[in-house]
């Protein structure tokens, strides 16, 4: 399974981006996706995730009622639109794919992952 995401730049804070995450290869019927983040100095963070017929979305905290993911399976791809942009937003962010299981907010339970987009929100 490959990923490619895009969709990063540059942005004001109080403005809005929308990444999207293509998927390719060998994926399952019940794959989960999610997005993730990885802010300079920090850890590596889960950001929002959706199981694969959209049914069921899961948001971190410091992202809930900004940000929303939603995916269209017909092309394989997950958008993460984010809205209300705030400078603490600034990092990679990357998607990754779960072949079957539940979702989750856990890193390792994530077989592929893309290479990331960087998204930088200015004060």
């Amino acid at each position: 399974v490959q990923l490619q995401a895009s969709g990063g730049g540059l942005v004001q804070a109080g403005g809005s981006l929308r990444l999207s995450c293509a998927a390719s290869g060998r994926t399952s019927s019940s794959y989960v996706m999610g997005w993730f983040r990885r802010a300079p100095g920090k850890e590596r963070e889960f950001v929002a995730g959706i199981t694969r017929r959209g049914s069921n979305t899961y948001y971190a905290d410091s992202v809930k009622g900004r940000f929303a993911i939603s995916r269209e399976n017909a092309l394989s791809v997950v958008y993460l639109q984010m809205n209300s942009l705030k400078p603490e937003d600034t990092a990679v962010y990357f998607c990754a794919f779960r072949l079957a299981g539940v979702l989750t907010d856990q890193p390792q339970n994530y077989n592929y992952w893309g290479r990331g987009t960087l998204v930088t929100v200015s004060s």
